[in-house]
């Protein structure tokens, strides 16, 4: 008990944001330890190395068929969702838009060179001892950053640039492995990413916040808010995650009717949450105004639910109504589940990541093992159904009511290595060593960055008009010149 105690005294000493030393010595040795790690191990795979004339001349292909062609575009919408579109999402705060769109950038640099040598272990060691890849590498070490991004969404404002680096390090570990075991193991299918990507992330970060609790961190509430300005920033980051996110459920999809229809149900499922977020929004407010904060974040939620099921056949319908639930649950959770879990639980989620990702991508997996448990020959056709759930080799006698079941266990795993793992990194971040602010220095960029002059707070248009008020228009510069239109 005297040993506890004397840790959290320790974590709970004063706090010193100073990281002129550990940030640049922790940036500069894990950049070089990634150099090493790429030089041993990192190579071009067949379709991007020059000797893809000889295998396509061998193999009787064309250049138009080099994957780079089908999944590049994919690729590029994932890639401007990662850093753009979680990036400004993260803006809102009054005053942490440089460590919001900033901090998301960093976690990205490093995020997505740690995934590609951790995945690459898993999915793409060759017979020589080598890692290959390929632009789908690309994409998928994107979605392992992404699970990154949800858990800082938790944190935001409150931890240090230190802790980010610490945060992705073991993020991207845990996340190669929980995914690999899914996967691979379980065989369960996740081509949007609801249990690998959105559950895992989620519960990572809210694991997280709760080791991290800060009792006293009302001394910054006069900060935690939002100003005009940066809600619509925060909404710029909306549209291009809204806009984007068929390219994200869909990138790593099965070529030809697996990947149209996960386009096609992420969309249906995206705007008929829309409706709903709008809908409730409206009337669990006061004189039925909206409220930006479930616009811009619960408007996504039928993305993240639809991503497991998305090249089933949840059909048309389905896909709206699973937007339709998500809109109404995440919306609800921002008004009430939030504050709950912040006062009784003691998780403080500054994004609300619990209503965005955590609970749709619960959902998520629910969908998928339903849909997958209902999957049949009538409905897919025999190679349809083979195709869609990878009925093959080891598991070419799986039958769909069984590959519900594997769903089930994939989510399983999910939460698992999301509560977990963020548990026990939690611990780690909690040693007072990385930088993190005082509870009444949280949710500023002071903190962490050279910020400009603030400038006068009279809008320029009242600057104008109270200096022209006090002057002569005779000794102004403006010279009255007639109307074009009226002249002769």
């Amino acid at each position: 008990m005297g040993a506890a105690q004397s840790f959290r005294d320790m974590c709970d000493s004063t706090k010193n944001t100073n990281v002129r030393l550990s940030l640049p010595a922790v940036c500069v040795v894990w950049q070089i330890a990634m150099i090493i790690l790429f030089g041993v191990f990192i190579r071009y795979d067949e379709e991007s190395d020059p000797h893809w004339i000889e295998h396509k001349k061998h193999n009787n292909l064309t250049d138009i068929q080099n994957d780079f062609y089908f999944r590049y575009p994919s690729f590029q919408d994932v890639h401007v969702m990662i850093f753009v579109g979680f990036g400004f999402l993260m803006t809102f705060l009054k005053r942490y838009s440089f460590g919001g769109v900033g901090f998301n950038f960093l976690i990205a640099g490093f995020g997505l060179q740690w995934a590609l040598v951790m995945q690459g272990w898993f999915h793409s060691l060759d017979t020589d001892g080598k890692i290959k890849i390929g632009v789908e590498n690309l994409i998928n070490a994107d979605f392992c950053v992404a699970g990154c991004l949800i858990a800082y969404g938790a944190l935001l404002g409150k931890v240090s640039p230190v802790q980010l680096l610490v945060l992705t390090l073991f993020g991207v570990t845990l996340f190669a492995v929980e995914e690999f075991i899914i996967l691979n193991l379980i065989h369960a299918r996740d081509a949007g990413g609801s249990m690998v990507i959105h559950t895992f992330g989620a519960y990572y970060g809210l694991s997280i916040s709760w080791m991290l609790y800060r009792p006293n961190l009302d001394q910054s509430s006069r900060l935690q808010g939002s100003v005009y300005h940066s809600d619509v920033f925060a909404m710029i980051g909306t549209l291009f995650l809204w806009m984007f996110w068929p390219s994200f459920n869909s990138a790593i999809a099965d070529h030809g009717d697996g990947q149209h229809r996960a386009a096609i149900n992420t969309y249906l499922a995206l705007a008929s949450t829309v409706l709903t977020t709008v809908a409730v929004s409206s009337l669990f407010q006061k004189h039925g105004k909206l409220d930006m904060v479930h616009i811009q974040n619960s408007t996504l939620a039928g993305g993240v639910a639809v991503g497991t099921a998305a090249e089933f056949m949840l059909m048309p319908y389905g896909a709206l109504i699973v937007g339709f639930c998500c809109g109404i649950i995440s919306t609800l959770g921002y008004i009430y589940i939030s504050p709950f879990m912040e006062k009784y639980m003691k998780i403080q989620d500054t994004c609300g990541i619990h209503n965005l990702h955590a609970m749709p991508g619960v959902i998520g997996g629910i969908v998928g093992a339903i849909t997958a448990a209902a999957a049949s020959e009538s409905v897919y056709g025999h190679e349809g159904l083979v195709n869609t759930f990878d009925f093959k080799d080891a598991f070419a006698n799986m039958v769909p009511t069984k590959q519900g079941g594997h769903q089930a266990g994939g989510l399983c795993v999910a939460l698992i290595f999301g509560i977990g793992g963020g548990l026990i990194v939690g611990a780690i971040l909690r040693l007072p060593i990385w930088g993190d602010p005082a509870d009444d220095n949280c949710f500023d960029d002071e903190a962490y960055w050279e910020l400009p002059e603030d400038e006068e707070c009279i809008p320029p248009i009242l600057q104008y008009n109270n200096h022209m008020r006090n002057k002569d228009v005779a000794d102004t510069n403006f010279t009255m010149e007639p109307d074009p239109r009226t002249r002769s």
